[in-house]
């Protein structure tokens, strides 16, 4: 019979599991990664971005910028249904969030005559598509259908290093032996390197408040803290609630350990006579 007790008695036991597992993860990671190159597509290098480390933040300067990109730029083809305009405190004031909302106009009931009509967004609005339906949305680009982007980072391998490698990974001519055709541009790092949707990113294609040059590899890394952000919003105060819970492991176990050593001290050393 397996039991469970004799191997967490044994030290070797547990640091051979743990090796296993550290070096299955390592080769299942190497599988992925050959597996996405054998489809075409190159293997984002990893970036230092500052909300992956333990206790790094959300970047809230980033994130305001980011959003402008989306607002000028993704959002004529991207929604982001999932993402209400209140979503975004973290890096914007109240004032801020109604007056974001408000340069958005959304659907609002109908008029006496059953007539839809639209209305200013407010802050508890989520945010809408630029198409009515799946259908007007494959018309407009090709037969393609452009991905809804509120949680983009969390559906994608390697997530924010994969936005922003695709944002800047495009080439102005595919390599020797490549062809694509009319409508299609070539990016290393979409899978079969063909992708329907134009470079969205050029130098000065927005104005940022903060005077921060646009550049592509700027409003690139700006967008995609945005939209991890969007895609995890709860990413920070999970991290924050770790370390706290880490924390207290930590004392219990001093504390634990301090007491253990009070109140087993007396019998460790005192001495038993015999007497005849």
């Amino acid at each position: 019979m397996f039991h469970f007790t004799k191997i967490a008695s044994n030290p070797k036991a547990l640091i051979g599991i743990a090796s296993g597992l550290s070096i299955g993860g390592y080769f299942s990671y190497e599988k992925f990664n050959k597996v996405e190159a054998s489809e075409g597509a190159s293997v984002p290098p990893a970036y230092p971005w500052p909300h992956k480390e333990l206790a790094g933040s959300y970047d809230a300067a980033s994130i305001r910028r980011g959003y402008k990109v989306y607002r000028e730029i993704c959002s004529a083809c991207h929604g982001m249904n999932e993402i209400a305009f209140r979503n975004l405190n973290v890096a914007f004031t109240d004032d801020e969030i109604k007056n974001l909302a408000a340069a958005v106009d959304v659907q609002g009931e109908p008029d006496d005559e059953g007539n839809p009509t639209t209305r200013p967004a407010k802050a508890f609005d989520y945010m809408p598509s630029p198409y009515k339906n799946e259908q007007m949305a494959r018309s407009m680009n090709g037969g393609a259908l452009p991905p809804d982007l509120s949680v983009i980072v969390k559906g994608r391998p390697h997530g924010e290093d994969y936005i922003y490698s695709l944002l800047t990974g495009y080439e102005e001519q595919p390599p020797a032996g490549v062809s694509l055709r009319e409508g299609l541009y070539y990016n290393t790092y979409f899978p079969g390197g063909a992708i329907g949707m134009a470079p969205p990113l050029s130098d000065g294609a927005v104005e940022f408040e903060d005077g921060t040059p646009a550049t592509v590899s700027q409003m690139a890394k700006d967008v995609t803290t945005y939209l991890a952000y969007c895609a995890k919003p709860d990413e920070e105060p999970r991290k924050k609630m770790g370390l706290k819970v880490l924390t207290s492991i930590a004392v219990l176990t001093a504390l634990v350990w301090v007491s253990k050593r009070h109140k087993w001290n007396i019998v460790k050393n005192r001495t038993v006579e015999f007497r005849d």
